[in-house]
C-alpha cells in the first residue's frame, strides 16, 4: 500500500514557483546554442583514469534548505540514486509518484566521499541498468540527462569533454572525480539553469546509466556527472545490489519522448526535501 506524505509536504511542491537552487556554479538567461551535428558526432580518444593533474572546479554547497531534485531507480527492492546535496540534512524526504501523490523515503544513505546518495522506498517499478565500466568512454560520446529541471519534466543532451576534479566546500567538504560534458541541446521551454535535474541519470545512447548529474555551469554550457566508478564505490560501501534494464536506445531525435516514458514508468522521479522545520506559508 502506498503511504501518502502529509498534505503540508505536498503543498511545498505546489507553491514552489521557483525551484530552490541547492548546488550551482553560475547561471545565465539562455541555454547554449547546439553545436553542429557533424562536430558533435565526432568521437575522440578513449578517456583515461582520474589523475592528480585533472582540472579542478570549485563549488560551494550552501546550507540545507527545502527544495526539489531528481532520483532514479536502480533495483525493484526500492533503492534509488540521487545527489547528496539534494537530500543531505533534510528533515523529511519523499518521492513524487503521480499528481497529488508521494511516498516517504524510509532511509537515506549519503556518500561521505562524493555528491551521491541512496534513498530507499518500499519498491521501485522500473529500475535502470548501470554501466560502471569507464574503459570504453570516448571523448565526444553523448549523454542524455533526464529529470526535473526548474521543477518541471525536462532533459538535455551533451557530449563528453574530459575529466575534472570537483571540489565542494561549505555544508560538506569533498573532492571527487567527475565527468565534464558540453551541452548540445535541451527540450523546448527550458531556459537558463537546469536546477532540479541534480540526481538524475546520465544515459548513454544504449540506454544504460553512465553517470549521475550533480552540477552545471550554464554560462559555460557545462554539465558535470559523478563517475560510474564513484557510484559503484557507494553501492559497495552500502552493500546495495543494483539490478535493472536499459532504457530504449536514445538519439537526439527521440530522447524527449523516451525521457517522458521513463518518468511515467517511475524509472525517474522527483525528490522533495523539507529542511529546517519549514512549513507552508500562506
Amino acid at each position: 500500500m502506498i503511504r501518502l506524505i502529509p498534505d503540508w509536504l505536498l503543498y511545498i511542491v505546489v507553491i514552489s514557483a521557483v525551484v530552490l537552487l541547492l548546488f550551482k556554479l553560475d547561471q545565465r538567461a539562455d541555454a547554449p546554442e547546439a553545436l553542429p551535428e557533424s562536430e558533435s558526432a565526432q568521437l575522440g580518444a578513449y578517456l583515461g583514469p582520474p589523475t592528480m593533474y585533472d582540472p579542478e572546479i570549485l563549488v560551494e554547497v550552501g546550507p540545507a534548505s527545502s527544495g526539489l531534485g531528481t532520483a532514479f531507480a536502480i533495483s525493484s527492492s526500492g533503492w534509488w540514486v540521487t545527489a547528496r546535496h539534494v537530500v543531505d540534512d533534510c528533515d523529511r524526504v519523499g518521492l513524487i509518484v503521480s499528481n497529488g501523490q508521494a511516498v516517504p523515503v524510509d532511509d537515506v544513505k549519503v556518500a561521505l566521499f562524493a555528491d551521491l546518495a541512496l534513498v530507499k522506498t518500499k519498491q521501485a517499478p522500473m529500475p535502470l541498468a548501470l554501466d560502471t565500466s569507464e574503459r570504453h568512454f570516448q571523448v565526444g560520446q553523448r549523454a542524455y540527462h533526464v529529470g526535473f529541471p526548474q521543477g518541471q519534466p525536462g532533459e538535455a543532451y551533451s557530449r563528453l569533454l574530459r575529466r575534472e576534479t570537483l571540489i565542494a566546500r561549505g555544508r560538506y567538504n569533498i573532492e571527487e572525480p567527475v565527468l565534464t560534458w558540453a551541452e548540445l541541446g535541451r527540450t523546448a521551454n527550458i531556459d537558463g539553469s537546469l536546477a532540479g535535474i541534480s540526481g538524475g541519470p546520465a544515459l548513454a545512447a544504449n540506454g544504460q546509466v553512465i553517470g549521475v548529474t550533480v552540477a552545471e555551469s550554464s554560462r559555460r554550457g557545462r554539465i558535470y556527472t559523478a563517475s560510474p566508478s564513484t557510484l559503484l564505490r557507494l553501492l559497495s560501501v552500502e552493500q546495495v545490489q543494483a539490478e535493472g534494464s536499459p532504457a530504449p536506445r536514445l538519439t537526439p531525435e527521440n530522447y524527449g519522448q523516451e525521457a517522458d516514458d521513463l518518468r511515467r514508468g517511475l524509472a525517474v522521479a522527483q525528490v522533495v526535501c523539507i529542511a529546517g522545520g519549514e512549513s507552508p506559508r500562506s
